[in-house]
C-alpha cells in the first residue's frame, strides 16, 4: 500500500469511501453489515486505514454500520472523516447537536478527520455567516480533542472555492473535491486544483471513477487502454491518472464490492503515475464520450456580448452538458437554484441574439427553455 504523509500521519493513498456500502440482495436500500466487515477486514489487512462516512450516505445508516464495523478495532489503527452536513440549509443551526449525534452514531470520541460538506454556491453564505457558528463550534472541538483535523469537501465553482478559503483558509487543513480525467475539463477540475496547490492545501478525491462510468467504457475505448497496458485493469486507468496530479494526498473511492476492494488494493501496491502522453488518450476518450448528448460550447463568449440579459451563457451551457451527461443528480440544479433569479435560465427572453454570433450554431434559446424544465426553476 502506497502511503502518504499529512501533518505527520501515515495515511493509505487509497481510502475506503462509504457512500456505496454493499447492500443486501433482499433489499438494495439495507446495508449488508456482515460484507462490509468482510471488506474491513481485507482493508486492515491490506493496509487501508482511512474510512470516509457522512450523515446523510446510505440514508444515515453509514455512520451506524462503520461505527459496528470499526469498533473492533484499536481506535489508533484507523482514521475516521465525518462531515457538517451543511448541503442541508435546515442544519445550519444545527451543528452541535449533529456533531454530537455522529460521535454517538460512529461510536467514537473524536474525529480524525472532519468537514463542512459539499461547500458551493447553494450554502456558502450560510456557511460563512457568523450567526450559525458552525466555524466557532468546530474549532472548539479541535481544541477539546474531538477533531483532530479540519477540512471541507466542495462540489462549487473555483470562484466559490476561493471565497470560502479566502475566509477560513487559515483553519482548513484539507479539502475535498471532485476530480477524475473526464472531470479534468468537465468540471473545471484542473483549474481547482491549481487553487488549492495555490494555497497549498493537500487535496482529497472523491469520485475518481465517476460513479463507476469510467469502468464501464464502451470496448473501443476499453481496448485502447488494455493495448497499452494490458495487464492492468481499466479502473486503474482512472488511479494512476490521480498519481500524476500535484497535491493529491488521498484518493477515496466507495467500493460496494469485495472484487473492487480488491482490485483497487492490487494498484495501490505501486504508484505508477501516467504520462503527458497516457493521460492524452483518457483526454481524447473523454472528448468522444462527451461529446453525445451534450452542446460543443467552446467558451468564446461571443454570445455573452449580445445578451441584453447578460447571462453567463457558457457557465449555464457547461452545467447543462454535465447535468445532460450525467443523466440527473443534485448539484446542478442546486447550483442553478443558487444562482439570482435574473441569472438562471428561465431568465432567457428568447431573442436568439446570442445565437446570431455563435461559430458553433448552438440552438441556445432551446437549451434555455429545456435546462429550465429540468431543473423547474
Amino acid at each position: 500500500m502506497i502511503y502518504k504523509e499529512h501533518r505527520n500521519l501515515k495515511l493509505s493513498e487509497l481510502g475506503m469511501g462509504c457512500m456505496r456500502l454493499p447492500v443486501t440482495a433482499e433489499d438494495p436500500d439495507t446495508v449488508d453489515l456482515d460484507a462490509v466487515k468482510q471488506m474491513a477486514a481485507y482493508a486492515m489487512e491490506k493496509g487501508i486505514n482511512y474510512y470516509d462516512t457522512a450523515w446523510g450516505y446510505h440514508g444515515g445508516m453509514s455512520e451506524i454500520i462503520m461505527g459496528e464495523v470499526l469498533k473492533e478495532y484499536p481506535r489508533d489503527s484507523f482514521y475516521l472523516a465525518d462531515k457538517f452536513p451543511g448541503y442541508d440549509l435546515s442544519n445550519m443551526d444545527k451543528v452541535k447537536e449533529i456533531f454530537e449525534k455522529q460521535l454517538e452514531k460512529c461510536q467514537v470520541d473524536y474525529f480524525d478527520y472532519y468537514m463542512f460538506h459539499n461547500v458551493c454556491e447553494l450554502n456558502v453564505e450560510a456557511y460563512l455567516d457568523p450567526k450559525y457558528g458552525i466555524l466557532d463550534y468546530l474549532l472548539e472541538q479541535k481544541r477539546n480533542g474531538r477533531i483532530r483535523h479540519l477540512g471541507f469537501s466542495a462540489h462549487g465553482a473555483c470562484d466559490t472555492l476561493r471565497r470560502f478559503l479566502d475566509a477560513y483558509g487559515e483553519h482548513m487543513e484539507f479539502c475535498q473535491i471532485q476530480l477524475n480525467w473526464m472531470d479534468w475539463t468537465m468540471q473545471n477540475a484542473r483549474e481547482k486544483v491549481t487553487l488549492l496547490n495555490e494555497y497549498h492545501m493537500p487535496i482529497w478525491v472523491m469520485e475518481p471513477l465517476r460513479g463507476g462510468k469510467l469502468v464501464m467504457l464502451e470496448e473501443k475505448h476499453a481496448a485502447k487502454l488494455k493495448a497499452l497496458h494490458p495487464d492492468e485493469p481499466v479502473s486503474a486507468w482512472s488511479f494512476r491518472f490521480l498519481q500524476s496530479i500535484p497535491g493529491v494526498t488521498m484518493v477515496l473511492s466507495g467500493m460496494s464490492s469485495f472484487d473492487q476492494l480488491q482490485e483497487n488494493i492490487a494498484t495501490f501496491e505501486t504508484e505508477e503515475p501516467l504520462n503527458d502522453e497516457e493521460k492524452n488518450v483518457l483526454f481524447a476518450i473523454s472528448a468522444e464520450m462527451t461529446s453525445k448528448g451534450t452542446l460543443p460550447c467552446t467558451a468564446c463568449r461571443y454570445c455573452t456580448d449580445h445578451c441584453p440579459m447578460e447571462l453567463d451563457i457558457p457557465g449555464l451551457i457547461a452545467l447543462y452538458n454535465d447535468h445532460t451527461y450525467t443523466g440527473g443528480g443534485l448539484m446542478v440544479p442546486m447550483a442553478v437554484e443558487a444562482m439570482p433569479e435574473n441569472k438562471r435560465p428561465s431568465a432567457c427572453i428568447g431573442c436568439q441574439s446570442c445565437e446570431a454570433v455563435c461559430p458553433q450554431n448552438i440552438g441556445i434559446s432551446k437549451m434555455m427553455t429545456d435546462f429550465s424544465e429540468i431543473v423547474k426553476l
